[in-house]
């Protein structure tokens, strides 16, 4: 009977999200494309760098079948402090948000397989 829970304890989703890293990212391109590691990683660093560098231009990043970053203005605004209530303005800034699309929303719901091309 131990045998059974234990089997049934592998095959149920865990709570906890891991988090896929660039290292990670790197080394399934290094399985899956059959480069070396060097050049696989400096894939990884070279996208995250292009839409790093993108993104501060002002300029939104759009990838197909995945989502959209862009780069939204907040306006100046009052705050508070929480402990003390005391009023501090809050300057204006920029923030980056991002916005999946809707086939990517659907694979993350399971309407679409996984395997199907983000496109």
């Amino acid at each position: 009977m131990n045998d059974k829970i234990t089997d049934l304890t592998v095959l149920l989703p865990t709570i906890e999200m891991p988090t896929l890293t660039k290292a990670e990212l790197s080394d399934l391109l290094f399985e899956r494309l059959g480069s070396n590691k060097r050049e696989s990683k400096d894939m990884v660093e070279a996208f995250f760098e292009l839409i790093n560098d993108t993104l501060v231009e002002g300029s939104d990043v759009k990838l197909s079948g995945f989502g959209n970053f862009q780069i939204r203005r907040k306006a100046p605004r009052p705050g508070r402090n929480p402990r003390t209530g005391e009023a501090i303005p809050i300057k204006a800034r920029h923030v980056v948000t991002f916005h999946a699309s809707q086939k990517l929303k659907d694979m993350v719901q399971g309407d679409t397989p996984s395997g199907a091309d983000l496109e």
